[in-house]
Formats: C-alpha cells, sequence, structure tokens
C-alpha cells in the first residue's frame, strides 16, 4: 500500500490538511489502496494554536509528532528537518505531501527529496515576488524541488509554467482551505468577547496582524493602532493577539479605548466573529481567501499579495502598511459602499476530493 506522509505543522496548514484526511478516508472506504500518515513537526503546539485546531476540525491524532518547538528560523528548520530526517530512514513513505509555505513546508519537502521520496506541493505556485517575506523563501525554495503540484488558482499554475515546470506535473484543483470553511460554517460559534464586548452583526470590525514588517517595530504597531482606532468611529474592533505581537504591544504600554485585545481564538470562534463583522482588517493571507468566500470585506495591510484573486475577484483590498492609508480605505467600508466581489473558480468545496482522484491516478490504485 502506497503510504503519503501529510505533513501539517502550524495554525494555517491544519485547516488545509483536514479535508484531504477526510477525502483520502472516504476513498479507502470505497476501495482505495492509498495510505496515508499524518505528521505534525511541532512548529507550533499548545492548547490555542494546535490542539483546538485537531479537536475543532476533526483531524485524528498523528501518527508521529516531531516536536520540533519555536527558535529562529534556522533553529526550528534545523529541527524539522532532523525530525522527519530520522523518520524516513527508519520509515520511508512514498510520497511527502506538504501543504502552505511554513517552515515545515520547506524543510520536509527538502529532507524527502533528498531521501529519495517525491513531493506534491498542495497551494503550489503562489507568488508575492516580496523577498522580505519569510514565506516566499519557503515557497520558492520548496516549488524548485517539488515533483507534483496542486494548485488553488490558475494564475499559480501560470506562475509555475514560466518558472519551467512542465504542464503534466500541475494540477489545478482549488483551494482545501475553503473545504474546511463551508465543510464547518454551519458550526461557527460566537466567542466569550461576543458578549464581554456586547457585539451584534455588522457593528464591529476584526483585526488580526502578524508579520514582523508590521509588529516587531512598536513605532510602526503603534502607528497602525492609531489610525485604525483614531478612524473607525468608535466601532469597537477585535484584536485577536498573535504571541509575536504581543510582545510588542507590551511594550507600547497604552490602552486604546475601542480595541478589544484577546488570546488567539479557535477555528470556529474566529470564523464566526469574521462572518458577522462589518469588515476585516489584516496582513494575513489566508484570511483574505476566507473572507473572499464569506462575502466580507476585507482590508490588508500589506504592500503586495501572493493571492492576487481576493482582490481581483473578492472582497480583499491592499492597503499598503501607510498608516495614512489606512484612514482612505476605511471610509468606503464604513459608508456601506465596499465592493461586492465573487469567489473564484473551484472553491468549492471539492478540492480536496480532486487532489485524491489524482493521487489515485498517479500510484495507479
Amino acid at each position: 500500500m502506497p503510504t503519503i506522509d501529510l505533513i501539517a505543522g502550524a495554525r494555517p496548514n491544519f485547516m488545509k490538511i483536514a479535508p484531504i484526511i477526510e477525502a483520502l478516508e472516504k476513498a479507502k472506504a470505497k476501495g482505495s489502496a492509498l495510505g496515508w500518515r499524518l505528521v505534525h513537526t511541532g512548529q507550533h503546539y499548545g492548547r490555542r494554536l494546535s490542539q483546538a485546531f485537531f479537536d475543532e476540525l476533526g483531524i485524528p491524532k498523528p501518527h508521529v509528532n516531531l516536536g520540533a518547538g519555536s527558535g529562529t528560523q534556522a533553529e526550528q528548520t534545523a529541527a524539522i528537518m532532523l525530525g522527519y530526517e530520522r523518520l524516513l530512514l527508519k520509515e520511508p513513505s512514498h510520497m511527502c505531501m506538504v501543504v502552505g509555505d511554513v517552515n515545515s513546508t520547506m524543510a520536509c519537502a527538502i529532507v524527502a527529496r533528498k531521501c529519495g521520496i517525491p513531493v506534491a506541493h498542495v497551494e503550489g505556485g503562489l507568488r508575492s515576488r516580496d523577498w522580505s517575506m519569510p514565506e516566499e523563501i519557503n515557497r520558492v525554495v520548496t516549488d524548485s524541488i517539488t515533483n507534483w503540484f496542486f494548485t488553488t488558482t490558475e494564475l499559480a499554475g501560470e506562475n509555475l509554467r514560466k518558472e519551467g515546470v512542465e504542464e503534466e506535473r500541475i494540477f489545478f484543483v482549488g483551494n482545501t482551505m475553503i473545504d474546511s470553511l463551508l465543510k464547518h460554517r454551519h458550526r461557527f460559534r460566537p466567542p466569550e468577547i461576543w458578549q464581554e464586548a456586547d457585539l451584534s452583526p455588522r457593528k464591529y470590525l476584526v483585526l488580526t496582524l502578524h508579520r514582523p514588517s508590521n509588529v516587531d517595530d512598536p513605532g510602526r504597531l503603534e502607528g497602525l493602532l492609531n489610525a485604525i482606532t483614531e478612524t473607525s468611529n468608535g466601532m469597537p474592533i477585535i484584536f485577536p493577539v498573535h504571541p509575536r505581537t504581543a510582545k510588542t504591544m507590551e511594550l507600547l504600554n497604552r490602552r486604546y479605548p475601542d480595541l478589544w485585545c484577546t488570546e488567539p481564538v479557535g477555528y470556529l470562534e474566529f470564523n464566526y466573529l469574521v462572518e458577522h463583522g462589518l469588515g476585516v482588517i489584516t496582513d494575513s493571507g489566508g484570511i483574505t481567501e476566507e473572507t473572499t468566500v464569506l462575502g466580507v470585506p476585507c482590508l490588508t495591510l500589506r504592500e503586495n499579495t501572493e493571492r492576487p484573486e481576493t482582490v481581483t475577484i473578492g472582497t480583499n483590498e491592499l492597503v499598503g502598511t501607510d498608516p495614512a492609508n489606512v484612514s482612505i480605505a476605511l471610509s468606503p467600508l464604513l459608508s456601506g459602499q465596499w465592493k461586492k466581489g465573487g469567489v473564484p473558480p473551484l472553491w468549492d468545496g471539492k478540492a480536496a476530493q480532486r487532489i485524491v482522484a489524482i493521487l489515485e491516478r498517479l500510484f495507479s490504485v
């Protein structure tokens, strides 16, 4: 039986890998000979950043947890590579399937190829062209050694073709993260902050910030928070604070009257906030995909995006990182004049099914 390693290491990976596991199990029930092994690298750990997602998304207990933990880029990547190499040398698989663009993605792809195991990249071909982003480096390095690409958009495939990837190695399947979103949408539930802040639909904003360029420098973070809170017309702003951001927030030593800071919330609770909010302000790429499908306005505090379809088709707009741009961008949102947007092709909740059907052909099972 061919065994596929499914690599999940960080919070964004979990909702992308869950539908693939489900699709593999459904195929197995129908007689498929494909086997799988869930490898948790431990890049994200603890209740809020890891275990809660496994519980909420119904992901089974990992077969292996490499326990890499935190550290610098190099320390974390090295720990993942050492752990995965030990696993493959002892119990090799027939394919390494990585998702997204985190350190775990790149680290396991490199180890697998050096061990003679082919790599499949779910979400391959995304490009921001911004080399200051660690994720862009992870994406490009991973794709340079990937055997098979499962892309979320037609543009991702075009990027790969321009880089010399043969057509027969590229499969446009859609977006597995949207598979999770649509499957669990009916289960979204209000977090505790809903009652604490006395929230009601379309009467608040959601804010997330985690990119080093926005949150590592206290002055830059303060400038963004000032611009957002001063322009929101007293509307509550719900801000689940990323651990990285929390460290800088402590240095600011000030309170913003309309900013409701919370610890990171679970998947079902966060998307409840997103779906019922007036809009989202973020520097996350994945959230721009979710807001696009949910039809919620989204302002992205970045100069570029690897997901341009969320802008050209969806509800997202690039605001940039200059605080002065925030006031301008918030005006049409607060006045109800934001664009409607649509949903990109194949973001229909069936991406994982397509992936598994292709895997069966690749392994001829």
